[in-house]
């Protein structure tokens, strides 16, 4: 809100939650043993967090688009964010990320993401 009163513009920075928000840890899958993959399960991998990927999978499906995406356009739809970092370590990933200037989520999917990932 700050921001948005000063007429500022916001840059994200970890914007796919390390990760999490490409849909790469799920629910019962094995993580790897790193210090990068412990500090996402403790801190993204729990019901709420499930919640808001279930909510992702949802709109991806029906958009024929990818969770990173959706993700990404969810950030992209906030008020005064005038970009989003998002890291990649393939050409694919790129790839893959770039395609997120095509979706534009509607009032009902921001709405929706948003209910399920108060309080994450």
């Amino acid at each position: 809100p700050l921001c948005l009163e000063q007429g500022l513009g916001v840059i994200t920075y970890s914007s796919l939650a390390s990760g999490f928000l490409t849909g790469k840890y799920r629910q019962g899958k094995a993580l790897p043993s790193s210090p990068r993959a412990k500090r996402i399960q403790e801190r993204y991998m729990n019901e709420k967090g499930f919640r808001v990927l279930e909510e992702l999978d949802r709109i991806a499906a029906a958009r024929h688009v990818t969770v990173s995406q959706v993700a990404l356009a969810w950030i992209m739809a906030r008020p005064g964010i005038m970009a989003a970092i998002a890291s990649a370590t393939s050409v694919e990933q790129v790839r893959e990320l770039q395609g997120t200037v095509d979706v534009q989520l509607n009032a009902e999917e921001v709405g929706a993401l948003d209910r399920v990932s108060a309080g994450l």
